[in-house]
């Protein structure tokens, strides 16, 4: 008789990270339920397997009824679920601490037998951040109600669907100038990929629990990966280093602006919180466990970055014919 596939609940599933673990999931065998606010905007993911496998369904973080059907009848459950910046009743101790704490504790009151919470590295609880404090408050709640979860901490993540030099390659095409808010911090970039490898490991048991910090295979400044993403995308920009005293107070004007709108212009360029985080490493500590120990190797930039962000270039998908044409001899 054909074995029953184990079920597992990806909340955050349709987001960035989300949508490789539950890939990867349905890839294995698995019934995926990815558990968001919105299931119609996330129709997209059942595509990533055959008919029936992989299934949104609606699940409020906030809502401790509609997260216990979630999980109900689950092996796994992987919680992908975080925020860059505070909107309306986004808050981040409310879903990095609350709703993380909310997610463990009913998996381990329905008996699941494996718990992956993604976190971010440079987790602080003493932290200037709010982010990183929050995040770190959210590890311990989830320690305290699923003690042999599996926890990572990733470094910057890139990959096709980043906002990270996505972002940047995006702001080249209408400026001179690239401004630079922590020129000299240092990153780790993670390939999203080897994040959900990762995740998939410990959802099928195959890791042991405990922190992993997650990184790439090479830590640069914030100013060195900006010229590698400019050299991908063929664009020659100035890049200008932002004192922090001149960020605090731009993120100051941009905050206080959203706020004057009732929060209907939301501040999606640099929060104060933001330029408390960019003063800050954010690299894997070598006495870590990290991607090694679960024998993964990580994937460098350099082998990803063309492959999305050719779209940034001047001449988009057609460099290559462009290229060729200007090569071609002149009579």
């Amino acid at each position: 008789m054909p074995s029953i596939p184990k079920i597992a609940t990806v909340f955050g599933g349709s987001g960035f990270v989300g949508r490789y673990i539950v890939r990867r999931l349905a890839r294995d065998g698995w019934r995926v339920r990815v558990a968001v606010r919105r299931p119609n905007e996330a129709m997209f993911v059942r595509t990533y397997g055959v008919v029936g496998q992989v299934e949104p369904i609606l699940a409020n973080v906030r809502d401790e009824a509609s997260t216990r059907a979630a999980i109900s009848g689950a092996d796994a459950v992987v919680n992908c679920v975080g925020i860059l910046r505070e909107t309306g009743r986004q808050k981040f101790d409310a879903v990095h601490v609350d709703a993380a704490g909310r997610i463990a504790r009913l998996a381990a009151e329905q008996g699941v037998g494996n718990f992956v919470h993604m976190s971010a590295l440079g987790a602080d609880a003493s932290g200037e951040s709010a982010y990183a404090r929050s995040k770190a408050a959210g590890e311990e709640a989830v320690l305290a109600a699923f003690p042999n979860a599996m926890i990572l901490q990733p470094s910057v993540i890139f990959g096709a669907e980043d906002e990270f030099f996505n972002r940047f390659a995006s702001l080249a095409k209408y400026t001179m100038v690239l401004p630079l808010v922590g020129a000299e911090t240092m990153f780790q970039p993670v390939y999203v990929d080897d994040v959900a490898k990762a995740a998939v490991m410990g959802a099928k048991g195959q890791a042991a629990p405990g922190v992993y910090e997650i990184g790439g295979p090479v830590a640069r400044s914030f100013r060195n990966l900006m010229r590698g993403m400019l050299r991908v995308v063929r664009r020659k920009r100035a890049l200008v280093d932002i004192p922090f005293a001149l960020a605090r107070i731009n993120a100051w004007f941009l905050d206080m602006g959203s706020i004057a709108t009732g929060r209907l212009i939301n501040n999606t360029i640099l929060t104060r919180d933001q330029v408390k985080l960019l003063a800050h490493d954010s690299i894997v500590s070598e006495d870590a466990q990290k991607l090694s120990d679960l024998g993964i190797v990580p994937t460098p930039m350099e082998a990803v970055l063309e492959s999305y962000l050719y779209c940034h270039r001047a001449s988009g998908q057609y460099t290559a014919i462009k290229d060729s044409a200007d090569n071609l001899p002149t009579n």
